[in-house]
């Protein structure tokens, strides 16, 4: 009879999830990809509270949102403040932009965050409660170009990503032209009441707009007939979303039209979009989105026409993504040198070379703790190391130590004090040598 099992007492959070260090490559592409792309199109990063003041989220996200009403972390701290845990990260990073003065700064303030986010939604396949999102926001400028330029960049990290997307877009107005349109929606469901989900039956008087994006099979199709926003659009809003295509279409950003995009935020206006993906059943998957929010700034207590657009991503649903399609990601750097060391007196003077190798602006690596040269040097092809650094109790006397290249295994024996500048010397060689076979190879 095998033995039972024994049930750790150190358990995961239900809903969290670990990302250990195997899953780390690819989560260190995406954000590579995100910095990268944060360069190239100007963006500088901001990293605000995981904790904010609750009423943050309930004025910004709106207290009727499913994400306020029933999701959020919230707790009352020792000194009685009501605080939750970020459900998004938009509004703490508007909070900051009033908060600083970044009214002040040349306009738009462009800004990108890489975090995690909490939710106690229902845990599932891609979705956590603890979840990590980067997002992007441009505050201060109502042009339309500014709005096509984070659909782009949106859509170009995820080609960058491997992933084939589509962006799904609709326009939903603004204060002037949006009430009648609600007016319409609203006189449509009326009669369908009795068709609706319970959670639908409150959105009809706390919120119509959010009947469009219910996934409930039976307000889907109503959905898919009610009145489209696109319709009650007034002059302004119109030439707005329309300037916003054009962009697009000169981008050669694949789009398609959706009016059922209307994002599940309170504080959206004009733009919204979504960035889409088939997956294996070819049902579409959302793997974030966002839109222009005009009047958030002045909600929170800033300038009130302080126009601003931003989007979010969800960095668990791309990388699944990622797996599902193979993505084939960049080998890990490979190590300068790694470090052999064999004897007491060896391992201390290892440690110390070690720190000096690293200042020097080389990759080390190494395993300090192990004896024996012949595993040590197994470790080091393991580790794709160019060189081994052999340093034992004769090198220590001779103040030298042994340099052997890991491909052709020859060795050298060099002054202790130029092992750095010995090393650069070496790879710069290797790098002249790669280049020179590249040339041949054009050549013939």
């Amino acid at each position: 009879m095998s033995p039972k099992k024994k049930t750790p007492s150190a358990k995961l959070v239900k809903g969290m999830k670990d990302i250990v260090p195997a899953e780390q490559l690819i989560w260190d592409f995406v954000r590579e990809k995100v910095k990268s792309a944060a360069r190239d199109y100007g963006f500088t990063r901001i990293d605000t509270p995981i904790v904010e003041f609750t009423q943050l989220f309930k004025k910004s996200t709106g207290e009727d949102t499913d994400v306020v009403s029933k999701e959020m972390y919230s707790f009352v701290d020792q000194g009685g403040d009501r605080l939750s845990l970020r459900p998004e990260t938009t509004p703490s990073v508007v909070r900051a932009y009033i908060e600083h003065g970044m009214l002040n700064q040349p306009q738009p303030v462009k800004m990108f965050y890489i975090g995690p986010q909490f939710r106690h939604d229902k845990p599932q396949a891609g979705r956590y409660r603890q979840f990590w999102q980067f997002g992007f926001e441009a505050i201060g400028d109502v042009d339309p170009i500014i709005d096509a330029q984070m659909i782009v960049m949106n859509y170009d990290i995820l080609q960058d990503l491997g992933l084939d997307t589509e962006v799904q877009i609709n326009s939903i107005g603004d204060k002037s032209c949006r009430p009648k349109y609600l007016k319409a929606l609203t006189q449509y469901y009326k009669d369908k009441k009795k068709d609706l989900c319970a959670d639908c039956t409150k959105r009809l008087v706390k919120n119509p707009l959010r009947l469009l994006d219910c996934k409930v099979k039976g307000c889907q199709e109503l959905a898919a007939v009610a009145p489209q926003m696109i319709d009650y659009l007034c002059e302004e809003c119109n030439k707005h979303f329309t300037a916003v295509l054009e962009y697009l279409d000169e981008a050669e950003v694949k789009y398609n039209l959706n009016p059922k995009i209307v994002r599940g935020l309170d504080y959206y206006t004009r733009t919204a979009w979504e960035i889409v993906e088939a997956n294996e059943e070819g049902k579409l998957q959302a793997l974030g989105g966002g839109g222009r929010y005009d009047e958030l700034v002045g909600l929170l207590g800033g300038r009130g026409d302080t126009p601003a657009v931003g989007f979010a991503m969800g960095m668990e649903r791309i990388i699944n993504k990622m797996k599902e399609k193979q993505v084939e990601l960049p080998a890990p750097r490979r190590s300068d040198v790694y470090i052999a060391q064999l004897g007491a007196e060896a391992r201390r003077k290892g440690l110390k070379l070690l720190m000096e190798l690293r200042r020097g602006g080389l990759t080390v690596s190494e395993d300090l703790s192990k004896n024996g040269l012949k595993g040590q040097l197994e470790l080091a092809d393991k580790k794709c190391a160019r060189y081994a650094l052999i340093l034992g109790q004769k090198e220590i006397v001779d103040e030298t130590i042994l340099i052997r290249d890991m491909e052709s295994g020859v060795q050298e024996t060099v002054d202790y004090k130029k092992v750095v500048k010995e090393v650069h010397k070496r790879l710069a060689s290797q790098l002249t040598e790669k280049c020179l076979k590249i040339k041949k190879m054009k050549k013939s």
